[in-house]
């Protein structure tokens, strides 16, 4: 008579025990270990819940007058990225959490777009508009995103482990891994990181995606106000047929571009005049290196500086020769720093030092610090003369930061170069030390790395009224240069939404003697390789 359960004459814990090797007891069967399970069971709930946000966790839905997909993505980083194609992406800090929000920008709906166009004064309206969009959007997706987290991974955990009550466990820890992260993003969310948006792709099409800096100090409500604008310059572009729209800065502001250590690099010269028409830039200032030994053969190099578009101004730095400054000297359109004398450029009062070493090759023995802190004290005492005389100057400019420090009080901002790596600090006083990158690629020297290193340049905001720096541009060029290029939107802390704005004027240094001390930097900047020129 069969044993119910199993074969005829054949127990059921007989059977069993069948499966196992003979000599391997019941009790003795391998078990995994209590971590090992865990472990296995996160690995199916993250694959499962990416899958299942892959497969349906996207929505499409209407962002004022363009046609936009959502999705969330998992991010170690977290934020928010706006894909325009084919003009570029913007990326927003917006949140610190394991997700990323990507929304791209499928096209342009012809209606509500030529509504736009036909009735500017609909612009009022579209911070309401485009925040009732957003929230629509973003609570759809939540909740599709609920659903494909825990499909996933509940479909996937059934798949491995093929019993109910494991899928169910894996589907359960997917919501609750999705509701922290969810927690972590509302925990950390910045209204205000469209204020300083990251974009990356077409040079041609930064000025106008990103648009003009503002002084935004007010209490208002930022972030539909600024992606307002963001989401009204990308409908001009788009609504464009053939060629961009003109670039329309903000007329409250001027606008500088700060170059440096250019190295004989031709590039830099059509980057810069590219630069200088994208921006109407109103004056070039370059902290110095522009030769890599300064001798008279390389003057020539020299030639497209008058054709810029720009007032150029220049200080000399450790690899300009006397040569060179005096043929800069004889250019149009040039003005050369020297001493601390100041001179006014487009309504900006400018002063500056070349830097006291001429050290061109290893040949060459640098004196050291000391002799880059006497030429900065030299130019700081030359600030204060002025001011004491009732002509503040503006910008001071050295090519060795060494040197720039010592203006620490005396000016509320000094540009310099020279260590090929962008960097901005606060000094005592409020001095803002703004060190550039090399705009030259570090030059002929870049081909002796793996890779060439970047192209780097800032487009400097100032007041018009009061001359101080409301925002800036960093902007960062690689392989292909012209096209490509990845810019950064910064504001200083004092002209953040809800900050007290910078006073008027300069401060003077407390005591005006020793070195100043370095408060942290208020915006931290891309990293770049370390090299000094």
């Amino acid at each position: 008579m069969p044993t119910p359960g199993g074969r005829a004459g054949t127990p059921l814990t007989a059977r069993r025990t069948s499966l196992l090797p003979p000599h391997i007891p019941d009790s003795l069967a391998p078990r995994a270990h209590p971590y090992a399970r865990a472990f296995g069971l996160v690995c199916v709930v993250l694959i499962g819940a990416w899958l299942g946000l892959l497969i349906v966790g996207s929505v499409r839905t209407p962002v004022g007058p363009m046609d936009t997909r959502m999705t969330l993505r998992p991010s170690f980083s977290g934020g928010t990225k706006i894909n325009v194609s084919p003009l570029g992406a913007l990326e927003l800090r917006s949140h610190a959490a394991p997700l990323r929000l990507d929304v791209d920008v499928d096209q342009l709906n012809p209606e509500r777009s030529q509504a736009l166009v036909n009735h500017p004064e609909r612009i009022a309206g579209l911070q309401e508009e485009i925040t009732g969009d957003v929230t629509a959007g973003t609570t759809d997706l939540a909740v599709r995103s609920v659903v494909a987290v825990v499909s996933g991974a509940t479909a996937l955990g059934l798949a491995v482990y093929r019993r109910p009550r494991r899928a169910a466990a894996a589907g359960g820890l997917a919501l609750a891994l999705l509701a922290a992260s969810g927690v972590a993003a509302y925990a950390t969310w910045n209204p205000k990181s469209v204020l300083e948006p990251k974009f990356s792709g077409l040079l041609s099409s930064a000025p106008s995606v990103v648009g003009s800096a503002r002084n935004i100090v007010s209490d208002f409500d930022v972030y539909q106000q600024e992606l307002a604008r963001l989401v009204t310059n990308v409908t001009k572009l788009y609504d464009a047929t053939a060629t961009l729209p003109t670039y329309q800065p903000d007329p409250t502001t001027m606008r500088v571009l700060h170059v440096s250590d250019i190295h004989l690099n031709p590039a830099a010269w059509h980057i810069i005049e590219s630069l200088v028409e994208q921006y109407e830039i109103d004056v070039i200032i370059d902290s110095g290196d522009t030769m890599d030994h300064g001798t008279a053969a390389e003057n020539g190099f020299l030639d497209p500086v008058s054709d810029l578009g720009a007032p150029y101004v220049w200080a000399r730095g450790n690899h300009d020769s006397e040569e060179t400054q005096e043929s800069l000297e004889r250019r149009k359109g040039v003005h050369v720093l020297d001493d601390g004398e100041p001179v006014n450029v487009a309504g900006l009062r400018i002063a500056g030092i070349g830097d006291p070493q001429f050290t061109p090759d290893r040949s060459v023995k640098p004196s050291g610090d000391d002799e880059e802190r006497a030429a900065g004290r030299e130019l700081a005492a030359a600030i204060r003369a002025e001011k004491a005389a009732g002509e503040p100057v503006d910008i001071a400019v050295a090519h060795n930061p060494e040197a720039a420090r010592e203006t620490a009080g005396t000016v509320p901002l000094v540009l310099a170069g020279h260590t090929h790596n962008r960097k901005t600090h606060t000094l005592d006083g409020g001095t803002r030390l703004m060190v550039q990158g090399s705009t030259g690629g570090s030059g002929l020297r870049a081909v002796e790395g793996d890779e060439p290193d970047d192209i780097q340049a800032s487009v400097l905001y100032l007041d018009r009224d009061t001359r101080r720096l409301q925002a800036w541009d960093e902007i960062t060029l690689g392989g292909l240069g012209l096209s490509t290029a990845e810019v950064s939107r910064r504001l200083p802390k004092e002209n953040s939404p809800g900050g007290t704005p910078s006073p008027s004027g300069s401060s003077t240094a407390p005591g005006g003697s020793g070195p100043p001390r370095e408060t942290a930097p208020d915006a931290s900047p891309a990293p770049t390789p370390t090299t000094s020129g």
